[in-house]
């Protein structure tokens, strides 16, 4: 197995894992030849990716298919000037060409920037200007490329846009000229090589509390998600793996390109454009999904449905991350598939760095346990180890070695880098504890914690308890500032079908997490809305419920 060059990959246990599990990194390591042009090599007609519609349309994708196209598309890009270093942006949702053209960039040098179809005039300027980006490649939807004529009015950086299944006026035509160019491309060499340490891919955050920030990979990071794949989503050559996400996020790095191909994995695509359980779940039964992955959101909308009318017999795990993951959602869903959802937690900044491996027992509201080379420290303002069960900085200790697959630093900006990360710490931004048996446990972000009369309450265990009651279909717990308090517990509360907002809910709500929590925690405020407002990749936008609430 080409995995066994860079990992051992059998352990008798979690104790074994974390002991002997080294990833070895070479140093002209490039996933797009090291990788996928090795598979294509030894096995040319091995399943890389079964991709789909919602109109029926189906394409099965050989390994040697990406090598083809990729080594296609590395030497369109090259006429057009792309070079090592250059900044080229992708907005190709879930179409397959995407991989094409990530693939193709790896193998040029190029800084890849993975985005969103869902960016408006405003995003892509400030993208295009703040990275230097030389290049866009996006689906030939009105939307997107509206957006990006506009914003190109104003960014004579941005030299060349390129179409995918579309001729517009201004763009080049992928399909047009792919055609011209031949199907194989030599291994950089001289001046051109690609190091181990040469940036190789940078994403922007979902600027839940401010701008974006530029995430910097270079081409040591697949190497990590080997951690991500093989011993979370638990991968081997045999698996059909399906991570829900837009090529646009980080997430799809985590589930849909680097360790699935690693582990020889064939990666599921389903490429929709609204999301419809009903549709999703048809399709994981039709096509034999044996991993599932999807944020928490997905499945809360999985367990409402009657599931028992798809055939998912050869589903045989399924993983979340994203959001902490509400205990009932686990109950519910274990019970209706007889599957333990195994929760992972990680950044952009890192690949999965804790996680519910497949030798522990599952904690249900637990992140798991530390990853392999990943040293995870709950520290106090001191930086001192907290004790266990003491809430504190989640950090990443470095000092010793920096883990495979922990960013290079944000790009072009080393006083943000080393604000985050100084003196061998890298700080998350995240505050936990870690209980007597070494799981971690997340409380919220730094700055979603809400203090009030002395105590410190995280949103998730709120959040959580919310989630039991049968009213609640989703919920988001914020800070409201109170002069005698600090601050109080709002509720922000979506309810489902059948229930109508009362102050006789009100109450209900409030004496019910009561019970399930400490009583200090309960919601002195519940607001009922129809829409929780979220980033484009699904996070909720707690800053902006604060804002709001400021303003009422």
């Amino acid at each position: 197995m080409l995995i066994d060059k860079y990992v051992k990959t059998h352990y008798k246990s979690y104790e074994d894992f974390i002991k002997n599990c080294k990833i070895r990194v070479p140093k002209n390591f490039n996933f797009a030849f090291d990788v996928v042009d090795e598979i294509a090599y030894t096995s040319p007609d091995k399943k890389a990716m079964v991709w789909c519609n919602p109109e029926g349309e189906e394409k099965i994708l050989t390994f040697n298919d990406i090598k083809r196209e990729s080594n296609r598309a590395a030497n369109f890009f090259k006429s057009l000037g792309i070079k090592k270093g250059d900044a080229v942006m992708l907005m190709l949702k879930r179409h397959y060409e995407y991989w094409y053209c990530a693939i193709a960039l790896h193998k040029l040098g190029a800084l890849m920037i993975p985005a969103t179809h869902l960016l408006t005039v405003k995003d892509i300027k400030y993208r295009v200007k703040v990275a230097n980006i030389k290049m866009i490649i996006a689906a030939a939807d009105k939307r997107i490329t509206d957006a990006v004529d506009e914003a190109k009015k104003d960014l004579p950086e941005l030299e060349t846009v390129v179409s995918v299944k579309g001729c517009l006026k201004g763009w080049v035509e992928y399909y047009k000229e792919i055609e011209k160019f031949p199907d194989d491309f030599k291994r950089p060499s001289g001046s051109e090589a690609i190091n181990v340490n040469d940036k190789s891919l940078l994403y922007f955050t979902s600027g839940t509390t401010g701008m974006p920030k530029m995430v910097c990979h270079d081409f040591s990071y697949p190497l990590g998600h080997i951690i991500t794949a093989r011993f979370w989503q638990n991968l081997d050559a045999e698996s059909l793996h399906l991570t829900v996400a837009d090529t646009g996020w980080a997430k799809a790095a985590w589930g849909k390109i680097y360790g699935q191909w690693l582990c020889e994995a064939c990666i599921f695509t389903y490429d929709y454009e609204r999301f419809n359980t009903e549709d999703l779940l048809e399709k994981i039964a039709k096509y034999g999904v044996t991993s599932f992955c999807a944020p928490p959101t997905i499945y809360r909308h999985i367990i409402k449905e009657d599931i028992s009318k798809h055939d998912l017999s050869r589903l045989k795990y399924a993983e979340t991350a994203g959001e902490p993951l509400n205990p009932e959602v686990f109950y519910q869903f274990k019970k209706m598939t007889g599957l333990e959802i195994k929760e992972g937690f990680g950044q952009t900044e890192t690949v999965v760095f804790a996680a519910t491996f497949p030798w522990m027992e599952v904690k249900p509201g637990s992140v798991g346990k530390p990853s392999a080379g990943w040293r995870i420290n709950i520290v106090d303002g001191e930086n001192n180890s907290c004790d266990t069960g003491q809430e504190g900085r989640l950090v990443i200790r470095t000092d010793e070695q920096k883990p495979i697959g922990l960013f290079a630093g944000y790009y072009k900006d080393e006083v943000l880098t080393k604000n985050t990360w100084d003196n061998g710490i890298y700080d998350t931004g995240d505050i936990a504890y870690i209980d007597e048996d070494g799981y971690l446990w997340f409380v919220g972000r730094s700055d979603d914690v809400i203090k009030s009369s002395g105590y410190r309450i995280g949103p998730f265990e709120v959040e959580s308890a919310l989630m039991e009651h049968p009213c609640v279909l989703e919920c988001a717990v914020t800070g409201v500032p109170d002069k005698e308090r600090g601050a109080v517990v709002k509720a922000t509360v979506i309810l489902t079908k059948g229930y109508e907002p009362s102050p006789e809910l009100v109450t209900e709500l409030q004496n019910y997490v009561k019970k399930a929590t400490a009583p200090y925690k309960y919601p002195r405020i519940v607001e009922f809305v129809k829409e929780i407002p979220k980033t484009i990749s699904g996070k909720i936008k707690r800053k902006e419920i604060r804002e709001s609430g400021k303003n009422k």
